[in-house]
């Protein structure tokens, strides 16, 4: 990792508790809020629906994400943005991606100056192909990169609610910001390791996710084993290539977030992206999936914004264009299969 540099502010604690607002109460943002609270942060969760508002304040649970969950009992949840952020030391944000610049925008004025913000959402922005904190550079100044933490890594939301062993990357150009972040998350059951990629870091956990809708679409199809080991290997090639051509570090898809996540979502059946592949691979249609489905798969939008960034680049991604072609263009997803097979041969790289 590289140190802060001479011109970034140095960003220390002032206290041992830290407070922290977590944007979301999906149920991603719902444990990671849980375990910040646990951990001993002075922790408030907002959420959107009214009714999960009440119901965390009243029970310390979340039914409608995290169902069976016991949230601790210093756990606060509000439906107020500027009465979640103001005064936090910590802004979290676990939004959906494609709705992230908005909430951001309502964010903007209340948050303290000081602020470090972090951000555990995966996946590009449709409409401007940018990572989340491309977008917090444009709507809260330079300076706040200096402060913006990437948070990602192979967890699903309900494994480290039920404090199974888990681990995550937090990277951030400034040490100080990934340090505070680091120490806030870590305790027996979770290990958080810092970086300073913060753009490889963001950029495993949008393809990630759209190498998991084709993973799972070959499961669906009963191709067997080589053929999903095969899809992971060649989708870290992608990943890479695309990392390379946007200035990340090679290193970071051999780790936590690149391969790590990557291998989780492609074959744990608590994946949501694996899950929409798998049925669309068994013959239904998108829309019925996604009707059927509360919780967000980021990486059906991801595929569109991943393809038209890797073609904005000239970065070769063939998994990510078939998988577009499936979700977006109606493309049978075994012919996809047989052009991928079919392409021309050449050297592994």
């Amino acid at each position: 990792m590289t140190m802060t540099s001479m011109n970034e502010p140095t960003i220390g604690r002032t206290s041992d508790i830290e407070r922290i607002a977590v944007i979301g109460g999906g149920s991603w943002g719902t444990a990671l809020a849980g375990r910040l609270a646990a951990n001993g942060n002075d922790t408030v969760l907002w959420a959107y629906e009214p009714e999960l508002v009440a119901e965390i304040n009243a029970s310390r649970t979340n039914s409608l994400y995290l169902p069976g969950i016991n949230l601790h009992p210093t756990l606060a949840c509000t439906g107020d943005l500027e009465e979640a952020v103001q005064g936090r030391s910590i802004v979290l944000l676990v939004t959906p991606v494609q709705v992230m610049r908005g909430v951001l925008k309502k964010l903007a004025p209340h948050i303290a100056s000081d602020a470090i913000i972090a951000n555990a959402s995966k996946g590009i922005e449709l409409e401007t192909l940018q990572t989340v904190s491309q977008i917090c550079g444009e709507l809260l100044g330079d300076a706040a990169l200096a402060r913006y933490v990437a948070l990602s890594g192979p967890t699903f939301a309900r494994e480290v609610a039920q404090e199974l062993p888990s681990l995550i990357v937090a990277a951030a150009r400034n040490a100080g910001a990934s340090g505070r972040v680091q120490a806030a998350f870590s305790c027996p059951c979770l290990r958080v390791y810092t970086n300073s990629d913060v753009i490889g870091v963001e950029l495993g956990g949008a393809v990630k996710n759209v190498i998991a809708i084709a993973a799972g679409i070959c499961d669906g199809l009963g191709f067997g084993h080589n053929a999903r080991a095969a899809l992971i290997t060649r989708g870290l090639a992608e990943m890479n290539r695309l990392g390379q051509a946007m200035g990340a570090q090679s290193a970071t898809f051999a780790g936590l977030a690149g391969m790590g996540d990557l291998v989780l979502t492609c074959t744990g059946d608590l994946s949501r992206n694996r899950t929409v592949g798998f049925k669309l691979g068994q013959g239904m249609k998108l829309t019925d999936i996604l009707a059927e489905m509360r919780m967000v798969a980021e990486g059906v939008k991801s595929a569109a914004s991943v393809y038209q960034l890797s073609r904005k680049l000239g970065a070769e991604m063939p998994i990510v264009e078939k998988t577009y072609q499936i979700l977006h263009e109606n493309k049978p997803a075994r012919q996809a299969v047989i052009e991928l097979m079919a392409r021309d041969l050449k050297a592994e790289g």
